[in-house]
């Protein structure tokens, strides 16, 4: 009888797939190794190398692994057909055979060097997508405005986590599963332009914000200077400077002021989208009861209030744009003037500027060129004396407001600067005047004040229209407008064309 054929068990492995499977995962270790220490000694960062490095990657070893156990299998159960050739359930470890402990000591040290670069690998993975680099890059086209304009804000050294997750594992497991949703959006096209304001799923401030913004210990008031050109031929300097009630929560020295909203727990019920319409406010006192205010102007009725979401009011309700603010024209163009970037002494400059960045582009590149365009014609056809003098000053102003426009509008997403609406201040959306507008009622008869005097206090004012030395008490509007402040909310007349500040039609410049 012919004797039974045994096979080593490492000639399992010995097949084009299981080859083809070391050699992947060994380049995938490999690579990982090089860019990790590209990363290390030369400081390298690109988003889509580190992509590759933590994900793409590590799953090549995993998959590379997977080829070699497979190949190996496949071909065991090819000589499991051949009666002849008796083959073991498992590899034999015969440490007394030198090739075989050499073989098993190989194998097991590459299985702890793939194994901790896999590990380093995921670690580094998980910090790069708890990154800004990840946040705002690897989504460029749909996160480039947001990224931009967090680049820009007070915020610019806060991660993104920190505010849009916080601490703990029931919000970053509901941010992954968000994270997951909006990744297929990006990679089928399928996201909105432009991006919505998440409001819906924002965790509550207390859980973010607060965490170093810390209530008890907000001041009471802050002075504040606001410079402002004219768009006039002279580009006049305005200045207002006010005293900003910022007011505290129990337990801080001054329980009055802005912050007084969040001293105490205030409700409300906003009837659209944006939170930008509010009928119905409720303000629970200490002793437990409750005041209802109720718009006499868009009255809800105690049905509607049930059928609503009812949100106690935090930091989030007025700071609604704390890293991704984008300025209006005018502000851009009176800080450029202030920081000596835009020369007052061209005639215009803060109309002009102000009309060529309102107009549609359909791109960034075509927005830069007309602009230029536009500047240098302007100057040339209506003072040509400045195109020579004025030389340095004109080439600035035009590079100034290029650069105000690359960061407020991306014709991309379809974003504008007043595509968000800010609820800081009340100026160009109803901001405060949401429910501070005189018309909110409760079953007394008392109403939510829109007396300006209870968030700031007038100390100085400078414009056309003020004689030198004069001290106002009140705001002096630059255009005499009679009582018409008292009866209209500001953003009635200087919201964006085309926004609906009233909730009810669109408003029309």
């Amino acid at each position: 009888m012919e004797p039974i054929k045994r096979v080593s068990a490492e000639k399992y492995y010995m097949n084009v797939i299981s080859l083809l499977g070391m050699l992947l995962s060994a380049i995938s270790a490999i690579v990982i190794v090089l860019f990790l220490a590209l990363q290390a000694f030369r400081g390298f960062e690109n988003p889509y190398l580190e992509i590759v490095t933590f994900f793409l990657l590590p799953g090549g070893i995993l998959f590379g692994g997977v080829m070699t156990y497979f190949g190996a299998w496949r071909t065991r159960i090819k000589h499991r057909r051949n009666p002849n050739v008796e083959l073991p359930p498992l590899p034999r470890l015969d440490f007394n055979d030198p090739s075989k402990l050499r073989l098993t000591a190989f194998f097991a040290l590459v299985t702890v060097v793939f194994f901790a670069v896999i590990g380093v690998a995921s670690i580094k993975g998980f910090e790069f997508t708890e990154s800004t680099v990840f946040c705002g890059e690897v989504c460029h086209v749909p996160m480039e405005p947001e990224h931009v304009a967090w680049q820009g804000s007070p915020h610019a050294r806060v991660r993104c986590v920190e505010c849009h997750v916080g601490s703990g594992l029931d919000y970053y497991v509901k941010a992954k599963i968000n994270g997951t949703r909006q990744l297929y959006s990006v990679l089928t096209g399928t996201y909105p332009t432009p991006i919505p304001t998440p409001v819906h799923n924002l965790r509550p401030a207390r859980g973010t914000c607060e965490r170093c913004h810390w209530p008890e210990k907000f001041i009471s008031a802050r002075h504040k200077i606001f410079s402002h050109n004219a768009p006039n031929e002279e580009n006049a300097k305005r200045e207002l400077q006010m005293l900003i009630k910022i007011g505290g929560t129990p337990g801080a020295p001054n329980t009055s002021g802005i912050h007084w909203h969040i001293g105490k727990e205030v409700s409300y019920v906003a009837t659209d989208e944006k939170r930008q319409v509010i009928p119905y406010v409720a303000v629970k006192h200490s002793n437990g009861t409750i005041d209802e205010y109720v718009s006499t102007e868009k009255p809800i009725t105690k049905e509607e209030v049930a059928k609503h979401e009812k949100r106690v009011m935090d930091c989030i309700d007025c700071h609604n744009r704390p890293a991704h603010s984008y300025n209006p024209p005018s502000d851009e163009l009176d800080h450029g003037f202030e920081a000596h970037r835009l020369d007052p002494s061209l005639p215009y400059l803060k109309k002009i500027a102000s009309e060529l960045l309102e107009k549609p582009y359909k791109s960034n590149e075509e927005a830069v060129a007309s602009i230029d365009k536009e500047i240098q014609a302007y100057y040339a056809k209506n003072y040509p004396a400045l195109v020579t003098s004025k030389a340095a000053s004109i080439k600035q102003a035009s590079e100034e407001v290029q650069r105000i426009y690359s960061r407020n509008y991306f014709p991309k997403m379809k974003v504008v600067w007043s595509a968000y609406p800010t609820n800081m201040g009340h100026f160009y959306f109803p901001g405060c005047f949401r429910c501070h507008d005189g018309k909110h009622k409760n079953a007394a008869g008392k109403i939510i004040s829109k007396d300006c005097n209870l968030c700031h206090s007038v100390l100085s004012q400078t414009q056309e229209n003020i004689p030198k030395g004069t001290q106002v008490k009140d705001f002096v509007h630059p255009v005499d407008i009679g009582d018409e402040m008292k009866k209209t909310n500001c953003s009635e007349c200087h919201a964006p064309a085309g926004i609906d500040v009233t909730g009810g039609e669109v408003k029309k410049h």
